[in-house]
């Protein structure tokens, strides 16, 4: 297995992924790319103590930014849903 910093990037925390986790225990990060379901619902459960229910995945497509004449591509971003059956994940202590 790899790494757990190369399947879990960061935590999602957005307004969405707030009312997800109050309503549904559903939790949103940032994976690695490269990184499947499995992996993904191993490291959870290692790394936060808690028991996945399932995982949801999806890749968000890199946007076409440009400066002037000059153009380039952010990079896709691959998240992950993960619905919690135990427990439940704190990130800042509150």
């Amino acid at each position: 297995m790899k790494p757990l910093h190369q399947i879990i990037r960061k935590p999602l925390v957005t307004e969405k992924s707030n009312l997800m986790k109050e309503t549904d225990n559903v939790v949103a990060f940032e994976v690695g790319m490269s990184s499947n379901k499995v992996e993904i619902k191993k490291a959870i459960e290692k790394a936060f103590n808690v028991k996945v229910q399932e995982v949801r995945t999806l890749i968000v497509a890199g946007k076409i930014k440009r400066s002037g004449r000059n153009s380039g591509k952010r990079s896709n971003v691959k998240k992950a849903y993960v619905t919690l059956a135990d427990g439940t994940i704190v990130f800042f202590g509150v």
